[in-house]
């Protein structure tokens, strides 16, 4: 079967926690637009679809010459789902079960460079149905259960950052990339299901924007990755 590779970029004008997130100023060009062009780096995408409730996002998607939806205000508030957009894609036009969804985030705006077509390749050539990108998060955790701290790790026995093993590591979902196939989504109406592949991306690509703070450290971060020179 051949495939078609359709790029979903889900961008809600409203943002409580940073006021037009998708659209502020990120290493000299609004947050969205690093989405956007992480999809154009790509020689399998066909298509790229903006899904966005805001008219100032819309036009940066004119402007770059893709497929803009009108997302409807009921799936556009807070307490909306990227899953109720993605559908909404998908029945607006009305993709077929031969289509490949790839889900970028504006809010995980740091990817490695032309990293997508080797992502979309390991994704072919293992024959999942969905795959996500993890980046490594030290392994001395803790979580609170029933109110009281639990260890994840035998601090009797404490050991030191290099002694830790690739299998000793644990990964935070990054939200950067999503690969699923049309049919597992409409299974599961959902951008995870049937068999699951990983792509690791390193800790530096491993951040997501969700709180002022989060967004200077993250431009903070891009800036050193991209060799430039006016780190503040």
């Amino acid at each position: 079967m051949k495939y078609k590779y359709v790029a979903i970029i889900p961008a809600r004008g409203g943002s409580k926690g940073i006021p037009k997130k998708n659209i502020k100023l990120f290493l000299d060009k609004p947050l969205v637009q690093h989405s956007i062009d992480y999809a154009k780096e790509s020689n399998f995408i066909n298509q790229i679809v903006l899904t966005t409730d805001s008219e100032e996002i819309m036009q940066i998607g004119n402007k770059n010459d893709i497929i803009v939806i009108k997302r409807p205000d009921n799936i556009s508030d807070d307490k909306a789902t990227t899953e109720s957009a993605i559908e909404h894609v998908i029945s607006t036009m009305n993709f077929s079960k031969n289509t490949i969804y790839i889900l970028l985030q504006p809010t995980s705006p740091l990817r490695p460079e032309n990293s997508l077509d080797e992502i979309i390749n390991k994704f072919n050539n293992n024959q999942y149905d969905s795959m996500l990108t993890i980046s490594p998060i030290h392994p001395l955790t803790w979580k609170i259960s029933n109110k009281k701290p639990e260890c994840m790790y035998d601090y009797l026995n404490r050991p030191r950052r290099q002694d830790f093993k690739n299998e000793d590591l644990i990964y935070d979902e990054n939200g950067s990339v999503y690969i699923f196939k049309h049919n597992t989504f409409m299974k599961e109406l959902n951008r995870l299901g049937g068999k699951i592949g990983i792509f690791i991306f390193s800790e530096e690509y491993g951040k997501q924007i969700d709180t002022p703070l989060d967004f200077d450290l993250l431009e903070t971060i891009g800036k050193f990755i991209k060799g430039a020179s006016d780190v503040k």
